[in-house]
This record gives C-alpha cells, sequence and structure tokens, in this order.
C-alpha cells in the first residue's frame, strides 16, 4: 500500500511538472508566423521590470504592447533582409566578442583577484623605483643582460646606495631626473599589477628583487605604508594660470592677484559657493558651487591631494595654493572611508577586466579548457614549423614555403583538429617587425599564442549550447541591433532629413512650442554701491559694455560682472525684480553686492521660431513617424495572442 501511494504521488508530480513545461512551451503570441511562447515572454518581461515587477493587467497588457512593436520591428527588418548585411553581422560579432568574456575566464580565479585587490585598498603604498628598460618580446640573452644590470643596482642599494641619487643617475624612468625614483602614495589598481604586487609585499625600508612588468626590470623601494585615506569631497575655485608661464609673466601675476582677493573676500564671511559660481574658472564645478566629485588617492595631482586630505574638518578651508593648473582655494565638504567590499565590487571586476592580472584568470581557464576537451599536440609537427623558421619571421615578412607540405595534424581541442598550415597562417597574420631575434623563440611564443587563442575560440563557440542566458543575450542584442538600424532609417534620421515634412510638422502644431513673457535686459553685478554709480554713469555715455567692462575692472577682476540675454520669469531674480519697468532698475543689494538691470525690451507670450525649438520639435516628428510606423506594420502583419493563456500570467 505504502509502495502504492508513493507511485501514485510521483506520478502526479511528473504529471503537473509536465504540464507546466507544456504550458510554458505554448505560443502566446504569434506575428505573421513568428512564434513567442509563454515561457520567452515571461523571461524578458521579468528582466526588463526587475525594480518593481508586477503581473497585474494593466501592467501586463502594457509592456505586451511595446513588446509587439518591438518585435513587429524586427520582423521587417528580417524582411529587408538586414540581418544579411556585412555590417551588421561584424557588429553583432564585436558584441558577441564583449559579451563571450565574462564566460571565458575562471570565475574563481576572478573572485580571488577581486578580494586582494580590495584588501590591497585598505592600505596606501609610497614606493620608489629604478627602471630598467626591457622590450616586452626581448630575447633571453637580452632579458639576461637587463636582470644582472637590475641585480647589480640592487647590490649597490643593499650596500648603502642612496637610492634618489642611483635613480636620477640610472633609471630609464625620465621622471627619476625630477623624483628621483619616488612614486609618491599609491593604491590598489593604480600600478601594473606585477609592481603593485612586490609593492605591497615589500617591507618597508627594504629594497625589492628585480620585478618583470612589460616596461621592463624595477628595483623596488617601499618607503611607507599607511591606512588608506579613504575619499573625499572638496569644492574649489580655480583661477587658471597658462602652461609653462613663469611666476612674473602678467598673466601669473594677474591670475595670483584675482585669487588672493577672492580669499580675502572668503576671509571676510562671503559665500564660497557664491564666489566660486561667480570667479572659478572651472566651469564644470563652477554652476554646482565648486564642488568636485569624491576623489581618493592617486587622482588629483599632488599639491592639489595633499592640501585638501590635510583639512581636518568638513567646511575648513585652505589658502590659495598652486599646482600645474593654476591657483586654488580649496574647501573640504565630507571625508569618508574607503568603501565596503559590496559597494567596491561591481567596480573593481570592471577595472580588473581592463588590467594585466585578468591574464591570470584567462590562463586558468584555458588550462580548464585543454582539460575538459582533452587537449593534445604533435609536438614533432610542432618543431617541424618551428625549425624551419628564418630570419623573415623576425623582419615580419614571414610566408609559409609553398613548395613544402604543412599537412601534419599540430593540436586538437575536442572535436577539432588544428594543422601545421593553420600554425602557418596564424603566424602570418600575428608576425611583427623586429630589430632583431632568434626565429625559433619568437616562433614558440607564437605557437603558444595560437594555442591559448585555439582553446578560447573552441569554446567561444560552444557557449549557446552550454548557457542559456548567453543564448538568450545574444538573441536580444541581435534584435536590438536590428531594431536600431530599422528605426534609425524609418524614423530618427528620416526627421532630420525630412525637412519638408519637418517644416510642415511645426507649422501644423506650432502653438505647442511657445514662449512665454520674457525681458530682453542687461543683468549688472557690481562690488559695491560705488561701482554700481560708475558703471551707470558709463551707460549713460552709450558706452558700449565690453568697454565698460574693461574700464570699470582695470583694478579688480571683481568689480563688475555683465549679463545679458532674454529673460523668463524666474529665470533671473534681478530681472524679476525690475517689474518690467524699461530703462535702468533701481540698485538691489544681495550677497555684498550691488546689482541692477537695463530693461530693453518686455516681450509677450509667442511661438518659438522653428530653430529656436528644433531638437524639441524633431523629437515630436520622431514620435508622430513612430505612430505612422506602427500604424502600418500592424496591418501588413497579423497579430494574434493566446488569451487564455495570457491570463495564467496576469495575477
Amino acid at each position: 500500500m505504502k509502495g502504492t501511494v508513493f507511485t501514485l504521488v510521483c506520478a502526479i508530480i511528473v504529471t503537473l511538472t509536465t504540464s507546466n513545461y507544456a504550458q510554458d512551451n505554448q505560443t502566446l503570441i504569434d506575428i505573421a508566423g513568428n512564434k513567442v511562447s509563454k515561457a520567452e515572454f515571461e523571461r524578458v518581461y521579468k528582466k526588463n521590470n526587475n525594480k518593481d515587477i508586477s503581473f497585474d493587467n494593466k501592467a501586463v497588457r502594457e509592456y505586451l504592447d511595446l513588446y509587439i512593436n518591438y518585435k513587429l520591428k524586427v520582423r521587417a527588418a528580417e524582411d529587408l533582409y538586414m540581418d544579411t548585411a556585412a555590417a551588421f553581422r561584424n557588429e553583432l560579432s564585436g558584441y558577441r566578442k564583449q559579451l563571450a568574456q565574462p564566460y571565458l575566464s575562471d570565475k574563481d580565479v576572478s573572485d580571488a583577484l577581486i578580494q586582494e585587490a580590495y584588501t590591497r585598498m585598505q592600505k596606501d603604498v609610497r614606493a620608489a623605483h629604478i627602471l630598467v628598460k626591457l622590450n616586452a618580446e626581448a630575447l633571453p640573452k637580452d632579458t639576461l643582460m637587463a636582470y644582472n644590470k637590475a641585480m647589480k643596482i640592487r647590490e649597490k642599494l643593499l650596500k648603502g646606495g642612496d637610492f634618489a641619487k642611483m635613480a636620477r643617475d640610472s633609471s630609464d624612468d625620465p621622471s627619476a631626473k625630477e623624483n628621483g625614483g619616488d612614486l609618491g602614495y599609491f593604491t590598489s589598481m593604480q600600478m601594473v599589477y606585477p609592481f603593485e604586487s612586490a609593492a605591497y609585499t615589500t617591507p618597508i625600508g627594504k629594497i625589492s628583487m628585480p620585478v618583470r612588468t612589460r616596461f621592463g626590470y624595477h628595483v623596488i623601494k617601499v618607503l611607507d605604508m599607511r591606512d588608506a585615506q579613504g575619499e573625499i569631497k572638496v569644492a574649489h575655485i580655480m583661477v587658471k594660470v597658462p602652461a609653462g608661464v613663469s611666476d612674473t609673466d602678467s598673466s601669473s601675476i594677474t591670475a595670483k592677484s584675482k585669487i588672493m582677493e577672492i580669499a580675502a573676500k572668503l576671509k571676510a564671511g562671503e559665500s564660497f559657493a557664491s564666489l566660486a559660481e561667480q570667479f572659478s574658472d572651472d566651469k564644470g564645478s563652477a554652476k554646482n558651487g565648486g564642488e568636485l566629485p569624491f576623489f581618493g588617492t592617486g587622482r588629483m595631482v599632488p599639491e592639489f591631494e595633499k592640501a585638501a586630505f590635510a583639512l581636518k574638518s568638513d567646511g575648513d578651508v585652505t589658502e590659495p595654493i598652486k599646482s600645474s593648473y593654476g591657483w586654488h582655494i580649496i574647501k573640504r565638504v565630507e571625508k569618508k572611508a574607503v568603501p565596503t567590499f559590496e559597494e567596491k565590487k561591481a567596480d573593481l571586476k570592471q577595472q580588473i577586466t581592463r588590467d594585466s592580472r585578468s591574464e591570470v584568470s584567462k590562463m586558468s581557464m584555458i588550462n580548464k579548457i585543454k582539460k575538459e576537451y582533452s587537449f593534445t599536440e604533435n609536438t614533432a609537427a610542432r618543431e617541424e614549423v618551428l625549425l624551419s623558421l628564418d630570419s623573415n619571421v623576425v623582419k615580419g615578412d614571414y610566408a609559409p614555403d609553398s613548395a613544402k607540405s604543412w599537412s601534419k595534424n599540430i593540436c586538437t581541442i575536442g572535436t577539432k583538429t588544428l594543422t601545421q598550415q593553420d600554425f602557418a597562417e596564424y603566424i602570418v597574420t600575428h608576425q611583427i617587425r623586429r630589430t632583431s631575434g632568434e626565429p625559433y623563440a619568437i616562433g614558440y611564443n607564437l605557437y603558444e599564442g595560437f594555442v591559448n587563442d585555439a582553446c578560447i575560440e573552441y569554446e567561444e563557440g560552444r557557449l549557446e549550447q552550454k548557457h542559456d542566458e548567453f543564448k538568450n543575450l545574444m538573441q536580444e542584442y541581435r534584435d536590438g541591433i536590428l531594431l536600431f538600424d530599422l528605426t534609425d532609417k524609418m524614423v530618427w534620421s528620416k526627421a532630420v532629413k525630412d525637412t519638408v515634412g519637418l517644416k510642415e510638422f511645426y507649422e501644423k502644431n506650432k502653438n505647442n512650442y511657445m514662449w512665454g513673457e520674457r525681458t530682453k535686459a542687461t543683468v549688472y553685478t557690481c562690488e559695491n554701491a560705488a561701482v554700481a554709480e560708475s558703471v551707470r554713469k558709463l551707460i549713460k555715455k552709450k558706452m558700449a559694455d565690453a568697454d565698460i567692462l574693461t574700464e570699470i575692472n582695470k583694478d579688480s577682476q571683481l568689480n563688475l560682472t555683465i549679463k545679458d540675454g532674454k529673460f523668463a520669469k524666474g529665470e533671473n531674480e534681478n530681472v524679476d525684480a525690475a517689474k518690467g519697468s524699461k530703462g535702468l532698475s533701481p540698485n538691489v543689494e544681495k550677497n555684498n553686492q550691488v546689482a541692477f538691470v537695463n530693461i530693453i525690451e518686455n516681450m509677450p507670450a509667442m511661438p518659438k521660431a522653428m530653430d529656436e525649438a528644433k531638437g524639441l520639435i524633431t523629437a515630436d516628428y520622431q514620435n508622430y513617424l513612430e505612430k505612422n510606423w506602427i500604424g502600418e506594420l500592424r496591418k501588413k502583419y497579423p497579430v494574434t495572442v493566446n488569451e487564455q493563456l495570457l491570463q495564467t500570467i496576469i495575477k
């Protein structure tokens, strides 16, 4: 009896599972023969509504309508054979290469590299180095020579040699002439990986063994290690100084005078944000009161970074300091510790994919691929090719001997066999011109690249079979490119090129693009009432604004600023305060300054000229074209929706 009940329960479970599977694979939408299953629609719906997913009737039907429009456009592109165009295939291939990258590295190794980088971020290290320059593809004898030179330098340092002096005399890093090899403080991800690892693992005050990077051999001395200073947000007021000018140059003197005037205003109690907005030459930050994004070690020029992190409390302000960009006054806004691992993880993951340490993960993956697909190689066939190489491969002029048969198998991975001819062709496409080198060694390096590329290519070709997520992603990118290309042709570019249609659309809808009431005026912001009085006198003499500015600011760059334009209500408080009366308004005092307005004309509400609202008009015309196009597609391609099946999605 017990066995019978168990068998019955199993049968019910199998029946339910089979039923659900069958239902999920039923056709929910049919677009002129292109079928979309319930499972496919639900997957895309969940993916595109993951922040606030809802399966109520309204939400599902709204998305269904958008999805059908999307699929209609893709179908139209397919019917135009846009998916067979060379440009389309090349673009999709490029995206595929990018999307495949996460699947072609060892996740465990990548995760370990992320954790290592984060752990190192808890410390800032200061190091100096002496570089013995060496080409990344140097011959063994040149490599040995450079290594021995680096070792001799290290031996002299261990015997008491002055590091800074030896760096100036011996280092192939040009900056050593100025800094004695001292690179200052840095943190994880700011140096090439082998250099970073040596700096973080060498004790303070000690000299490392020679470390090989793509630049050559480095002898490193760790000068200090401190707790990471975290990140800081500051605001600054900058007065630019042209690059390369001396302190005695007139532009340099003017800049210093201006920053000192601004510093005096700050000490007198004027608002930092207001002064930054008025006078800072960093226009990007000036509109935000001088505020810059958070930054950490090694992200700013040394003088700026040192001054910023020296501020003890939020709100503290530096004296004027000089950097390679000019003069700065810096105000501390906020300081925070190194972000948590979870906060930093995604950013580190992206950085590592672009960093040399990603090769560690890639090589681990290649070894796994070799094992999974039983990689084998014919060393005798390999040696036959390598030993045939001559000086032509050094010069980058190698071409396979047409009289020689390169037909032997050289290696096998899974179901794919590569021949000597494949390797010979790889050499042709990957060789570079060298001034010197040993043919066999160059060939062997190329062979390693040949094998590694073959392993990655084999795995990449199987990604759709092994990973449904990748398969779905590729389908989305394919459809997305087709959608973009055809929409550009039918809507976006058409709206820009169809000047007649655009003008006709504007004429029919011009009242949708209105200016409100505006005031044509010039605003004069003066240092004080006396300056305002002087400006008024010059205006009455009908002096041009540019000449007024030169005259009034000859003693100080802060005396006067002038702004003219057509101002809508609420756009400029001084113009609003003038209340529309033509001519010169009374003085208005604000932030220890005096402002007045010259109102030239009060302009009534009117339609904007086509050029004044062209961006908005074009966008509306594009929407109009797309709406009409969708209507045509729905007439051309019959669409049916399985309502009964749709109800199983709505909750």
